[in-house]
């Protein structure tokens, strides 16, 4: 799994020793730069002078294969008053001088800085998160995936999910999948509080959307294996089932009835749904499923 900058420098050291050190899970960071990372009790960029390009920078040196880029989202609830312009310059910065890419969550709600500007800052490797998120703006307008999109695209941006409370739209992903911009990847933003949310978003449910949006089986399989594990650089080592490979395995049923599948507006698609049996990690059944 990759952590959405839930680090941030001042916490990296402790997070490392006692979060991923010692989990089950296989976690890589997206490290924030803000210092503290992100926070119940404050907006993770709500202070600029917390946004330390030096300190993200010198976290990541120390990171290694841990840290695998930068997360930020530059929404008004993460940004608040706070220029969201200047924290994606800094951002950008500790990113170039760090070679690392950025997973990017972009600023939708309102209109005064435009879509189109924000996805032209992005780099080959970058990855836009929420993609299939409507508001006041979106990858798909009039109907249509915007050229700012498309350039993108051929520049090497990815593409990613990131289902949660408020990040997934039938119209939006049905759009963009009929007029060949499908996703990179396909994920889940899940937190502990989001176990009995509605609309559910398991990686298994967030997957079957993707197939009542439009998407072939075999490519849906695919943004959740073989994809996710190049992105992440770690091709050949997980996402497969090759000699080799760690045995890393999820092992689904397909249920034909099961009740439909619902975007964050409550617009739903029937079509059935792959459910969870087992999980395995390195070769060990972590959680086996219902009988």
């Amino acid at each position: 799994m990759l952590s959405q900058g839930d680090a941030g420098s001042a916490v990296w050291d402790f997070y490392l020793d006692n979060i991923i050190v010692p989990a089950k899970a296989r976690i890589r960071m997206a490290l924030s730069p803000a210092v503290q990372g992100e926070s119940d009790d404050r907006k993770v960029f709500g202070n600029l002078d917390n946004v330390d390009t030096d300190a993200c920078v010198d976290a990541i040196n120390r990171g290694g294969e841990h840290i695998w880029g930068i997360a930020i989202n530059v929404s008004p609830p993460c940004t608040n008053g706070t220029d969201p312009k200047e924290v994606m310059r800094r951002t950008l910065e500790a990113a170039e001088r760090t070679g690392k890419p950025l997973l990017f969550g972009a600023r939708i709600e309102t209109a005064e800085w435009p879509l189109a500007e924000q996805l032209d800052l992005l780099r080959h490797g970058d990855v836009l998160t929420y993609c299939f998120r409507t508001s006041a703006q979106s990858i798909v307008a009039g109907g249509h995936v915007i050229d700012a999109a498309w350039r993108a695209r051929e520049r090497g941006v990815l593409f990613d999910i990131g289902h949660g409370m408020a990040s997934f739209d039938f119209g939006v992903a049905e759009a963009a999948i009929a007029e060949g911009l499908p996703p990179d990847t396909i994920s889940t933003d899940f937190y502990r509080r989001h176990v009995e949310s509605n609309p559910r978003h398991d990686m298994a449910r967030t997957m079957s959307k993707l197939l009542a949006a439009g998407m072939p089986e075999t490519e849906a399989f695919e943004r959740v294996t073989a994809r996710p594990a190049e992105a992440l650089g770690m091709k050949g080592e997980i996402g497969n089932l090759a000699p080799g490979a760690c045995a890393d395995l999820a092992v689904l049923r397909w249920n034909p009835d099961a009740a439909p599948l619902a975007d964050v507006n409550g617009v739903t698609r029937p079509g059935g749904c792959w459910e969870p049996v087992a999980t395995v990690r390195a070769g060990e059944v972590v959680r086996p499923g219902p009988a």
